[in-house]
């Protein structure tokens, strides 16, 4: 692939978990995992409920990789073996939301006791 292959933008859809699509809109190869993931925060469909809240909640996955929200997609090799022109789908997929109760149980639980018997 030619350097002037790389520089060139790439389009990028991306697949929520029931099926529909945020895109495509055509970005960088030097645009980090990060920025990609506020556009899509920003174009996320209002009427989806339990939407995420922070970029953090969101996980990219390219070719069957997560991709890391410092690597750009260059870095990620999300060019590479690519047709030009053609639009990349990567799939989102969503932490769970954290229940705070489940977790705040979990820290009061008592922990086991160790047993403090000798077995001869």
């Amino acid at each position: 692939m030619s350097v002037m292959a790389l520089e060139e933008p790439v389009e990028l859809k991306f697949r929520l978990y029931d099926g529909t699509d945020i895109g495509p809109n055509k970005y960088p190869p030097a645009t980090t995992v990060a920025n990609i993931k506020e556009s899509i925060l920003n174009h996320w469909p209002k009427e989806k409920q339990n939407g995420p809240k922070s970029i953090h909640d969101l996980k990219l996955i390219n070719a069957g990789k997560i991709l890391e929200n410092t690597k750009t997609l260059a870095d990620s090799r999300v060019l590479l073996g690519e047709i030009p022109g053609c639009v990349i789908t990567m799939h989102v997929v969503l932490r769970p939301p954290t229940n705070d109760k489940a977790s705040e149980k979990q820290a009061e639980a008592p922990k086991p006791k160790t047993c403090c018997c000798t077995i001869l």
